[in-house]
């Protein structure tokens, strides 16, 4: 048992502040933006008496409540370790208690930012496989020292050899067995300045960008003046269409630099080291985060390439954890987020040597090509004769969409396959991006075979497997393959008379 309570660093007052406050950014840029704006500017809310100064002095209440707060949260954090837990006490009118378990703990992942950094501190958040909501941590110490975040780690090594109680005596004190000497952790990967730049040009966050410009302005759609908007873009559109598509190419340039160096200060010195149990990855430039992931709680592993990187041999790899996630919205833990195919398998053959990385896959059936296209045609087909009749004959240039719609079926056939080893699954699948999922038979919760009327008239099935990932689990498919294929794999998920115990 231990006495001593540890507190936080007191600039999580200031943190918590600030994270309050970029909750309420919106609503305070909306309120003082409509008296901003209006007739008079910001003299009028001076000029009309202590009545115009109301959103002023709304605001400087919300914000001198939001700082005590900070303070206060401060002031009521503490931990403590007892009993082979993490014990936490916090709140800001409730004093809440909260008790974790060591054992439960899956990871510490660290986060350095700009404000913690100058400091010599770190934002430690505790993860466990039964974390609550959805990208959120069990706990979390907003600002701790390095010297404290591995003082948690070291009372988490030594819960793991504490003597079980019922081995203890009665009366006696609870013991512990020496903890060996943990092997320092070894640099696997680093990620070098041509694979980052690499990744950032070829990382699609342009997209992101633009739909992140888009909602911030949904958010004043009340004060935009849609009706001079128009008048000035059909103003502009007269200077003519080399004009319009210089302007619209210089925006989606502009985008693309910023998402460029988006995805370099993201993943600034991408490192992946392990130890005997855990593997740790470091990135960040101006915000470092190290995860850790314990190998005994990855599910599979999830290779992705899409088009342009499949021809030059680069890949991005994906670990499927139990109850793992980074980041605030359950996002994926990218062990690669970009690496040359012949680069990452040395890797991967080290970290889980249990698994076969270059199985030699059975495709799908050639007599179920058509299946990959047809459906969108389908539902394709209606809406190419709908333009096709209302902007004849322009319209008519809608069916050149036809051909490539088959091209991608036929491609997607070609991709699609599966390999079945004695403890091994290897599923492989096509949408746009080619994507491979590696599971062991013991880590797979569901298997799924699902047959169409047409399907089973040609003997073509389409098999789906299941693995533990996050909070809603990762699926990988096989369509429309050999009706024997779906049998052979459920056959071969089928419990058998010894039970494989869980490493």
């Amino acid at each position: 048992m231990y006495e001593e309570r540890y507190k936080l660093h007191p600039i999580s007052a200031f943190l918590n502040f600030i994270k309050g406050l970029k909750e309420l950014i919106v609503p305070f840029i909306i309120i003082f933006g409509v008296n901003i704006f209006r007739d008079g500017g910001i003299s009028a809310m001076f000029n009309q008496g202590w009545q115009g100064l109301i959103p002023l002095m709304i605001g400087s209440v919300v914000l001198i409540f939001m700082l005590v707060a900070g303070i206060i949260k401060w002031k009521r954090f503490v931990y403590w370790f007892e009993d082979g837990e993490l014990r936490i006490e916090y709140g800001l009118f409730v004093k809440k208690k909260r008790y974790i378990p060591f054992d439960r703990i899956q990871s510490l992942n660290y986060t350095e930012g700009i404000f913690h950094r100058p400091l010599g501190l770190v934002k430690v958040k505790v993860e466990t496989g039964g974390s609550g909501k959805v990208g959120q941590a069990e706990a979390e110490l907003t600002a701790i020292s390095r010297e404290d975040a591995d003082r948690i780690e070291s009372e988490m090594e030594k819960a793991k050899y504490q003597l079980p109680k019922e081995a203890l005596p009665v009366m006696g004190p609870v013991e512990y067995v020496e903890a060996p000497a943990k092997k320092e952790a070894t640099v696997l990967y680093t990620m070098s300045m041509k694979e980052l730049l690499i990744l950032a040009t070829t990382s699609g966050g342009i997209g992101v960008v633009i739909s992140a410009v888009a909602l911030f302005l949904s958010q004043f759609s009340e004060l935009i003046p849609y009706d001079a908007i128009y008048e000035e873009v059909m103003l502009f559109l007269r200077f003519g269409v080399l004009i319009v598509a210089l302007t619209i190419f210089l925006v989606l340039l502009i985008a693309w630099i910023i998402s460029v160096i988006m995805t370099i200060i993201a993943n600034y010195q991408f490192t992946i080291q392990r130890d005997e149990d855990h593997i740790y990855i470091t990135r960040g430039l101006l915000e470092k985060k190290k995860v850790s992931v314990p190998l005994k709680r990855v599910q599979g592993i999830k290779v992705s390439q899409n088009p342009l990187r499949e021809m030059f041999g680069y890949a991005t790899v994906l670990v499927e954890s139990a109850g793992g996630s980074i980041g605030d919205k359950d996002e994926k833990i990218r062990l690669f987020p970009l690496v040359k195919t012949e680069r990452m398998l040395p890797i991967l053959a080290d970290l889980f040597p249990e698994l076969e990385w270059t199985p030699e896959l059975i495709k799908a059936p050639k007599r179920s090509v058509h299946f990959f296209y047809r459906l969108d045609l389908l539902w394709l087909l209606p809406l190419f004769a709908a333009v096709g009749y209302f902007f004849y004959p322009y319209g008519l240039l809608a069916l050149i969409l036809v051909p490539i719609v088959i091209a991608v079926g036929i491609w997607q056939h070609r991709t699609a396959g599966y390999a079945l080893g004695e403890k091994q699954l290897t599923m492989q699948f096509r949408g746009f991006s080619k994507h491979r999922f590696f599971m062991l038979k013991k880590r797979v919760q569901v298997i799924q075979v699902t047959q169409s009327y047409f399907q089973r008239r040609k003997d073509i099935a389409s098999i789906s497997s299941t693995i533990k990932s996050g909070m809603m689990g990762a699926v990988a498919a096989t369509p429309h393959m050999e009706k024997e294929d779906a049998s052979r794999i459920l056959a071969w998920y089928e419990p058998s008379g010894t039970k494989e115990t869980d490493s």
